[in-house]
This record gives C-alpha cells, structure tokens and sequence, in this order.
C-alpha cells in the first residue's frame, strides 16, 4: 500500500494521513503542501480528465476545474475523503470525472439554441416582397392560369389541384409544363 492509499489516521499529532503525504499536511492547514500534492497527483488528474474531455484543448482547462473543486472552502472535498470506502487514487479519478463531466453538461447548458431567440434580437435584414408578376391576358389559357395559381399562390399539391378540378393529376402537370414553356419563351424574347 503506498502512502496516498493509506488509511486515515485519526490518532497521528501529525495528520490524518502518513507525514509523507501531502494531503494530511493540506488539512492541517499547510499551504505549502499543495505544490507536492499537484506534483504526486497532477498525472492521475490528467488521466482521467483525458477520458472525458471531447478534445485535447479541453483537458487543461477541464484539469484546471478539478483542482480549484479540490482546494475549494479549505479543501472542504479532500476533507469528505473516506479510506474505508475507496483508495486516494480511486476517489481522486471519480472526483476528476465527475468535475469534468459537470463542466461539460454546465457549458451545453450555457449554449442557446438560434431557435430559442426571440426574433427582435436577430438581426436579419428585410426582405421586400416581390411585385406580382403581370402575365399578357392571351399568353396562357384559363385552365393554366387556374392551376398556376393553385400551385404557386394557393400552395396546393399536384393531387389537390386535381381533386379540385375534377381532372387527372397527369393533366394538372402537362398543363403545369405548358404553361412554363411558353412563360420562357415569352420572357427569352422580352429580354432580347
């Protein structure tokens, strides 16, 4: 058993660990022990982080959160260290995964989605609604008029348009294609 994973030692004048480890020295009170601890400690941190952070850039700043949850209220966490239940090493990776799990859920929780904006804030630029196009009276028939309309201003599906008619949904896109053929040839010619 190394010194990290040594049991509690309630009746030691020295700490509640071995004197060589630096977390007995830390909860009494010696500032000065934090250095051995991020020395003995830092790489099992690393570690565990490292397998939890999404991509490397993470890990140190992730790392870092581990240590300040660590030192936090005079050490209050190292202090809620229990040898009976768990090595220092073990206890030390859950916390270091947790921490890191915690950060993560609490930066998607800071994240807004564009659709939760309220549209007052989005800055969009106006759009202008385009004139109606003028059709010559003679350059398309009733029926193509009627089932463009339906199409484009009524919105309405090929098998609606058809329904309504009274007419096969074959019909409504032959009169469809007509009616855009000759709406390009017209306008092919007006821009010559």
């Amino acid at each position: 058993m190394s010194a990290s994973d040594a049991p509690l030692n309630r009746d030691c004048p020295a700490g509640r660990l071995s004197e060589a480890d630096p977390i007995a020295a830390l909860l009494d009170g010696d500032r000065r022990a934090w250095t051995a601890f991020v020395r003995r400690y830092a790489a099992l941190i690393v570690a565990a982080v490292r397998g939890i952070a999404p991509t490397s850039g993470d890990v140190e700043d992730l790392t870092q959160e581990v240590f300040v949850r660590l030192c936090k209220d005079e050490f209050r966490l190292l202090r809620s260290y229990d040898a009976t239940r768990a090595s220092i090493s073990t206890w030390i990776t859950i916390v270091a995964r947790s921490t890191a799990r915690d950060a993560l859920r609490r930066r998607r929780l800071n994240s807004v989605p564009i659709e939760s904006v309220p549209e007052a804030h989005l800055k969009v630029d106006a759009v202008e609604p385009t004139p109606k196009l003028k059709l010559p009276e003679a350059l398309l028939s009733p029926r193509q008029r009627e089932i463009l309309g339906m199409l484009y201003d009524g919105e309405m599906e090929v098998g609606e348009i058809a329904q309504a008619l009274g007419i096969d949904p074959q019909t409504v896109r032959s009169a469809h294609h007509k009616a855009m053929l000759k709406l390009r040839a017209h306008f092919k010619a007006e821009i010559e």
